[in-house]
């Protein structure tokens, strides 16, 4: 009887084993997986803050003599208010891929313009090199809504 007792206790230790690295692997796809995600999320963010880059310099180029340069709401890129018929600079507003809103951080100039945009995020980047062209001041970023989409990127720290 003691050998019966003695087979049934190794095999929970057995189960026990297989149950807590069966987890331990879990755990560790699940974490690469949501690294992925965020990877997927910059690049996105670059593409999506790339795209409100040269919507700026589209709206800045078809500045009409004695109008302003640069929108003082996204929506003007949308739709031109300078202009009597449709002209657009930029599709849609997007969606922020890391904060999953469609709100973004707006820096403006001294008479209240949009100078560049930036995610809300605050959280710190996982890409730290590698950048586009234009882009490469990211490197030194250490969070995302440091991130500035801009004609002429304005220094980190804003």
């Amino acid at each position: 009887m003691r050998n019966g007792r003695s087979a049934r206790g190794f095999g929970y230790v057995g189960l026990l084993i297989v149950v807590a690295l069966t987890a331990a692997g879990t755990a560790a796809v699940l974490g690469a997986g949501v690294q992925q995600q965020r990877r997927d999320g910059e690049a996105t963010l670059l593409a999506i803050g790339a795209e409100f880059r040269r919507a700026l310099v589209s709206y800045a180029a078809a500045t009409p003599l004695g109008q302003p340069d640069a929108p003082r709401e996204l929506a003007e890129l949308l739709r031109d208010p300078r202009y009597p018929g449709v002209r657009r600079h930029l599709r849609r507003i997007y969606v922020d891929p890391l904060t999953g809103r469609p709100e973004w951080g707006l820096l403006r100039t001294p008479a209240g313009r949009i100078a560049g945009i930036h995610s809300l995020s605050r959280a710190a980047p996982l890409r730290q090199q590698g950048f586009p062209v234009g882009m490469e001041a990211f490197a030194a970023a250490s969070r995302y809504d440091e991130w500035v989409f801009a004609p002429a990127a304005p220094p980190l720290g804003r």
